[in-house]
């Protein structure tokens, strides 16, 4: 395996690492930071992309540790692919979010899903996983992918947010497996939660946690509303909408916009008040 340039690790506290993958792109921001949680004795969480300069970067950081578990929030081919290697190189098991194999032939959005993962241990909603010194408990967090999870740290106050939120933009929600009402319902959930320090897996960590989570809220309801006054309008296509709607974005984001558009329609359909007839919406 080639090696890459020596990467620089973040220290945010005295059992936590952050190491940042070389892959930034308009969907991953400056990259995927993979996290190290513990010491001595430490699970890695979202072991990041198949790139050999962070596999190598990743191994170094821990060749004086022993690690104790992989854990992966989801499986889309930014977080998860380097699970493979590292288990390969220390033995540690893949633990966290399921498998999920996706029929998807719509426009790009943000990644593909990472078809060869195979965890060792599926956790489900509110089973713990534990080290010397961490817990990591998992949270069951559907809608940017259905089998997205998140772990908050037992005793600290905070949580690895992975896709669901992040500190730099909204998530991606995408059908076929991208699903808009069980995204809202995943992020009263954390609102019902403690903690307050959110370390997302692209962007800086999110201090106002709670803060954050309501202003994602506000956001996809103030969206719903531009969707619906779009429809009232006498616009029904998703690409005229998406035009319109996020005329101020990068162009390169506009096939993942599409797909939110359409998982608001979805939900909206699915609320009675929306109809689509040969891929046009209009209001029911």
């Amino acid at each position: 395996m080639d090696g890459g340039a020596p990467a620089t690790i973040e220290r945010l506290g005295p059992n936590l690492r952050r190491l940042l993958a070389p892959n930034p792109s308009p969907f991953t921001y400056t990259g995927t930071q993979t996290y190290i949680v513990g010491s001595g004795s430490v699970a890695v969480i979202d072991p990041g992309p198949e790139e050999p300069g962070h596999i190598a970067n990743l191994l170094a950081a821990v060749q004086d540790e022993a690690v104790a578990a992989i854990v992966c929030t989801h499986t889309h081919r930014d977080h998860s692919p380097a699970s493979r290697a590292l288990q390969a190189a220390t033995g540690a098991p893949i633990v966290g979010c399921t498998a999920l194999f996706v029929e998807d032939d719509g426009p790009p959005t943000d990644a593909a899903f990472d078809l060869d993962y195979r965890p060792d241990r599926v956790l489900a909603d509110g089973e713990r996983l534990e080290g010397e010194s961490w817990i990591l408990e998992a949270i069951a967090t559907p809608g940017h992918t259905s089998n997205h999870l998140c772990f908050a740290l037992a005793g600290q106050g905070a949580l690895f947010s992975g896709d669901h939120v992040m500190g730099w933009s909204t998530s991606v929600v995408a059908p076929p497996d991208g699903d808009m009402a069980a995204y809202m319902a995943s992020l009263d959930k954390l609102l019902a939660r403690p903690e307050q320090l959110y370390y997302p897996t692209h962007g800086p960590a999110i201090a106002d946690a709670h803060d954050h989570v309501r202003r994602l809220i506000s956001h996809r309801h103030q969206r719903e509303g531009q969707v619906l006054a779009r429809l009232a309008a006498g616009e029904g296509w998703i690409s005229a909408i998406v035009a319109d709607l996020y005329r101020d974005i990068d162009p390169r984001l506009h096939p993942a916009a599409e797909r939110s558009v359409l998982a608001h329609l979805i939900d909206l359909k699915r609320r009675g008040l929306v109809r689509e007839e040969a891929g046009r919406w209009t209001r029911a």
